[in-house]
């Protein structure tokens, strides 16, 4: 007993009963980030593709679920059908009872294509302009010889749909925006000259049109017929196909080949199908670009708060409440800075801007809507309290002993603070940044008034100048999720991509924590700065 009493009281059974807590916690958090991270990655597997017969048809697809044991009545198998245009649902569920005995057909293909999900049944022919020149076999060794100048047409469409167009268009309405500014100031010769390069800017637009048209009608000159399990036949041109995966015919080379373009894909293509397939490169891009503008806006905010509060400021009950303001700031929900951010930013300032100067431009705002500056704006306000205590915490571990030897020497306070006091309190400062990054990389909420949206039609980052557009909108990764997870209408296609998204938000997360750890630890090394 006076054991366990000596124990208590030097604390030793707190601390192991601290740490299991600690290692406890450090398991669960590993095995949810597995958990996720296998639910996404298993995901772009190429599955087998299985055949049974049902009292209603035969049914051919991927095996992704099963309900109840095998053996009782009420047990149930999902397949995946594809197929949306032909059956109206990408997924069915089939009583086990009464089922035939599966099937791995080597002539099954799932062909993943650009609209109505992945087509999944037999490659019967293939046709060049409407005349067929191969069946069976040789029509699927056809499709596959044809399909890699297919996607490169598909990829040489897009890029000229996204670049020079857009281009084209973007200048299309700079003439028109300077033609309104010169006919209210009646300057006859110049409108001319601008009529004179918007018909240039035309015929340049209709040649582009026309390359398309043609490049569109090459995409399209071959077709691969197609039949279901339960033969019904339809046509899809080649132009419009992913890629041809026989699954129940690849070896696990070619498999692991299917898996990384599949994986590549997702990382860095645009998504497509209601973000349900594709892509979320621009989702990825815009998270790690709002984070960046967020952590150039809210150290310089927060920083100087904190030097004012604790160098400057008279020390009394005004700086103390606003300190407790301060602190209370970071209990707020984050939709209220939402709507502050929609109210003051959105509509007063960047309203304002716009009509001070995009004149021109209304009713149509420019800044006068949500965009990815006013989205880091406004997560710099909800992080900006971090930033504020760990500065302060940071400036108070500097040690007297510097501040008096740099005044000593002769130096303003100013000085000191600059030359001594800040640098030794950078890692300190950094830790501060390391929680806001943490924090505003996550929220979702005041994005959803802000800026951000379901698919952008345009990065806010191109090499269109002026380059960096803070004005347009965004994706990111945490709305990425939410909309895909609750408000896709294809919900069992949509699970995977939840949680390969979820999995991705955490390693950016990761990534730029880790950056600036590694950045934190360098200056402390190279400074000797506080350790907080």
């Amino acid at each position: 007993m006076r054991g366990l009493t000596e124990r208590l009281r030097q604390g030793g059974i707190f601390v192991w009963f601290s740490g299991t807590l600690l290692a406890f916690c450090l398991a669960m958090i590993l095995c949810l980030v597995g958990f996720i991270a296998a639910k996404g990655m298993g995901y772009f597997w190429p599955g087998p593709l299985v055949q049974v017969q049902t009292p209603e048809g035969p049914v051919l697809g991927e095996i992704t679920g099963e309900e109840g044991a095998r053996g009782e009545t009420t047990a149930k198998i999902q397949f995946h059908v594809g197929n949306r245009e032909i059956f109206g649902q990408d997924f069915r569920w089939v009583p086990t009872a009464g089922l035939g005995a599966q099937e791995h057909p080597k002539d099954a293909v799932l062909i993943e294509r650009l609209e109505n999900g992945p087509f999944i049944g037999r490659v019967v022919s293939l046709s060049h302009e409407g005349q067929v020149v191969a069946t069976g076999a040789a029509a699927f060794s056809g499709a596959l010889d044809h399909l890699p100048e297919a996607g490169r047409l598909r990829r040489h469409i897009h890029s000229i749909e996204k670049g020079r167009v857009g281009d084209l268009n973007r200048r299309i309405e700079g003439i028109r925006l300077s033609r309104r500014k010169l006919e209210a100031r009646g300057d006859t010769a110049a409108l001319q000259v601008l009529d004179a390069r918007a018909a240039e800017l035309q015929r340049t637009y209709d040649q582009v049109q026309a390359s398309l048209e043609q490049s569109r009608a090459e995409a399209k000159a071959w077709t691969l017929g197609l039949r279901t399990a339960d033969g019904q036949a339809t046509e899809l041109p080649l132009g419009s196909v992913v890629r041809i995966v026989p699954a129940n015919a690849m070896g696990p080379l070619a498999k692991l080949g299917v898996y990384l373009s599949r994986l590549w894909e997702f990382v860095a293509d645009d998504p497509r199908e209601s973000n349900t397939e594709g892509g979320i490169f621009p989702a990825i891009f815009g998270t790690v670009m709002m984070v960046l503008v967020m952590s150039v806006l809210v150290v310089p905010l927060g920083v100087i708060t904190a030097l004012y509060l604790r160098e400057y400021a008279r020390q009394g009950w005004l700086v103390r409440a606003v300190r407790v303001a301060v602190n209370n700031l970071a209990g707020v929900p984050s939709i209220v800075f939402g709507v502050f951010g929609l109210g003051f930013f959105v509509y007063g300032l960047g309203g304002s801007i716009d009509r001070l100067f995009f004149a021109d431009r209304l009713p149509t705002p420019t800044y006068g809507t949500g965009g990815i500056l006013w989205a880091s704006l406004t997560l710099a306000l909800l992080t900006v309290p971090v930033v504020v205590v760990a500065t302060e915490e940071a400036l108070g571990a500097v040690a007297r002993s510097q501040r008096e030897a740099s005044l000593a020497m002769g130096a303003t306070q100013w000085q000191t603070l600059w030359n001594v006091v800040l640098p030794s309190a950078t890692p300190g400062i950094l830790t501060g940044l390391i929680l806001a990054i943490a924090r505003g990389a996550g929220e979702v909420a005041p994005l959803m008034l802000t800026g951000v949206v379901k698919l952008a039609p345009a990065m806010p980052l191109d090499s269109t100048f002026p380059f960096l557009h803070l004005d347009r909108k965004f994706m990111h990764l945490g709305f990425h999720i939410y909309d895909v997870g609750f408000q896709s209408p294809n919900s069992e296609a949509a699970k995977p991509m939840v949680f390969m998204a979820s999995f991705l938000l955490l390693l950016v997360v990761v990534i730029l924590n880790l950056f600036a750890l590694n950045l934190r630890r360098k200056l402390r090394a190279r400074l000797g700065g506080s350790t907080f």
